[in-house]
């Protein structure tokens, strides 16, 4: 695409990766959010996990409430449930009744945050998943081993040979979103697997490999879970994303810390994007140049694969300079964003 593009039209894009917490935090993160996209996929990992429909039903509730008056009728939270050891087939059949929850998610146990109540053995799930099959409720995977003899940079490469390709050979028609895919492995995987797999990708796994958590120190904020990779491993996202291959598609995988729990001694894991989603989608695709990719990977995929509608109306994106706010407000505490105090040559109008 020609580098005198100025102004970048599109249809309005999903988040189908969303982390939106709850309570005072969910009324600081969503507005970003809401802004920028027509519907999200929300993560059901909160404190107490959203494990049963009903639970769904209220944190739905919770999330339109937040919602400021302006947004309101604009933005529309798609629910998910967390996947247990205990998770009943029954619950699946409530779940699609509801018209609320779109998706299930798998946590394995100790993966990331506040997945503690997550998963311990895929076989324990079987008659669920195969619910799920029948009723075609997407499975979503955070696809990475938690065996702490295996290397923090070859769990999700071990997840594929261990987990997910018998998965997806017990499963055949059960529909599996691969969230937010870091590695070369990954992306062949889907790329070979049959039109019931996809992945959703990050901005941050697009624009940064594994030495920006090192640069000048240890930089807690470019922390999150699964962890940064190679940069051959950046590439090949890059060339998923902007390929025009359906099976990829827009997850920003916004996940909002607090400071005070970013730069500690035990640090968590997850970067926050949702104020500049779009902003950075777009470098990193103009980087590749292929800006005229960025529509079908963040406006049409998703939609596709989740048989959704597509979006009618647009948003519109300037090339313009302007610099990321050095923090933001959360709750009573401070919010650092991802290239905070650092500029970028794409505003959403």
């Amino acid at each position: 695409m020609s580098s005198f593009l100025t102004h970048l039209t599109i249809t309005r894009p999903d988040d189908w990766h969303l982390h939106l917490r709850d309570g005072e935090q969910l009324k600081d993160v969503l507005p970003y959010t809401a802004r920028q996209f027509a519907r999200a996929i929300i993560m059901p990992n909160l404190r107490a996990p959203v494990v049963t429909t009903e639970m769904a039903q209220a944190y739905y509730t919770r999330v339109v409430s937040a919602l400021p008056e302006e947004l309101r009728g604009q933005f529309q939270p798609l629910m998910t449930l967390y996947l247990t050891d205990n998770t009943q087939p029954s619950e699946i059949v409530r779940a699609k009744n509801s018209g609320i929850v779109q998706a299930v998610k798998l946590y394995p146990a100790g993966a990331t945050t506040h997945s503690d109540a997550g998963v311990t053995d895929i076989s324990k799930c079987f008659e669920t998943l195969a619910e799920m099959e029948k009723q075609d409720i997407p499975l979503l995977v955070h696809g990475e081993v938690t065996d702490p003899d295996i290397d923090v940079f070859d769990r999700e490469k071990i997840f594929i040979e261990r987990v997910l390709i018998a998965l997806t050979q017990r499963f055949p028609q059960l529909r599996i979103v691969f969230e937010h895919v870091t590695t070369r492995d990954a992306v062949e995987f889907v790329k070979q697997s049959s039109v019931k797999i996809a992945a959703t990708i990050t901005a941050h796994h697009l624009l940064l490999n594994r030495n920006a958590l090192f640069q000048g120190g240890i930089r807690p904020h470019h922390y999150c879970l699964p962890i940064l990779k190679r940069e051959t491993h950046r590439q090949a996202l890059l060339q998923a994303a902007t390929s025009g291959n359906a099976k990829f598609f827009l997850g920003t995988d916004s996940a909002p810390h607090a400071l005070m729990n970013k730069e500690h001694s035990c640090g968590c894991a997850g970067i926050f994007t949702a104020h500049a989603a779009m902003e950075l989608y777009a470098a990193a695709f103009e980087q590749a140049g292929a800006l005229d990719r960025l529509e079908g990977f963040a406006s049409f995929f998703g939609a596709d694969f989740y048989r959704l509608p597509r979006n009618t109306n647009t948003i519109t994106l300037q090339q313009k300079v302007w610099m990321i706010p050095k923090q933001y407000a959360f709750a009573g505490e401070v919010l650092v964003p991802l290239y905070a105090n650092a500029e970028l040559s794409w505003k959403m109008g």
